[in-house]
């Protein structure tokens, strides 16, 4: 796009650069879904010009209706981004968590990403969510709903499932995984419900691990670092692991011999 569009935004051209941006990337994305359709059909029949150009007419349709989910999206992250400022006191402004913490990056593209999800494009969203795993350490299916003012702190080895929700104003800490029970019956659990519901106002403290698709977490609940669930927890309550008991050795009174330590073992 730096190539296309050139010269400084400014108050005066600011619309003209986003439409052009904003057709551009329309191009692409037509090019990109109707691939994508293509594939899905190729799985089971050969192609021909009359399928190709269905698919084409198809992709048309799914970008426009993508396109028309953009404001809507903006301000999801407009909220996301405040959520991510007011959370964290190590925030100096609302910029810094867009463009320094990997939550947000984890973010921004699972809004994207469950938009295309849900008009049915095959293997983008999955690519864009695999994409973002790689760059931020942080797994969401696409498939996943998460609702508005949503905020991963940290967020290396969070992972989200395909079917969980999600509610409005969620904070949680890297390591939570919001998972399935088992898998074993691996195809014949495709379209269940197998991951957990998070309820509005909950706090999800790192290492917890939440699992099945009855487990629902109660709005306003916290739940502490490192606990396992597969039972649902009634709102308002707060879920700790037991105190550990500590052990203390005592302390040597012999100085260590370092006299035939060898650097070099």
């Amino acid at each position: 796009y730096q190539r296309r569009v050139h010269g400084n935004v400014s108050d005066d051209n600011v619309k003209y650069r986003v439409g052009v941006l904003l057709t551009e990337a329309e191009t692409l994305l037509k090019d990109q879904v109707t691939r994508a359709l293509l594939h899905n059909w190729c799985k089971s029949q050969s192609t021909c010009h009359e399928i190709e150009l269905k698919c084409r007419n198809a992709a048309s349709e799914i970008v426009k209706a993508f396109i028309s989910t953009l404001p809507d999206l903006r301000q999801l992250l407009i909220l996301d981004m405040r959520a991510a400022y007011e959370g964290d006191p190590a925030a100096s402004c609302v910029e810094e968590t867009a463009l320094c913490y990997p939550g947000m990056d984890a973010i921004f593209t699972h809004r994207i990403a469950h938009e295309l999800y849900k008009l049915k494009v095959p293997l983008i969203p999955r690519m864009m969510s695999e994409y973002a795993h790689h760059r931020t350490s942080i797994d969401i299916h696409p498939g996943a709903e998460i609702g508005k003012s949503f905020f991963i702190d940290h967020g290396t080895g969070v992972v989200i499932g395909e079917t969980t929700i999600i509610g409005d104003y969620v904070k949680i800490y890297h390591g939570v995984t919001l998972g399935a029970i088992s898998t074993k019956k691996g195809q014949g659990l495709s379209g269940r419900k197998r991951h957990p519901t998070v309820g509005n106002r909950v706090t999800l403290y790192s290492g917890a691990v939440i699992l099945g698709g009855a487990t629902i977490i109660g709005e306003g609940a916290t739940i502490g670092g490192g606990v396992f669930l597969t039972k649902s927890v009634p709102p308002g309550q707060t879920v700790l692991q037991p105190e550990p008991t500590l052990l203390f050795s005592k302390p040597s009174h012999l100085e260590p011999d370092y006299s035939s330590f060898d650097p070099a073992i």
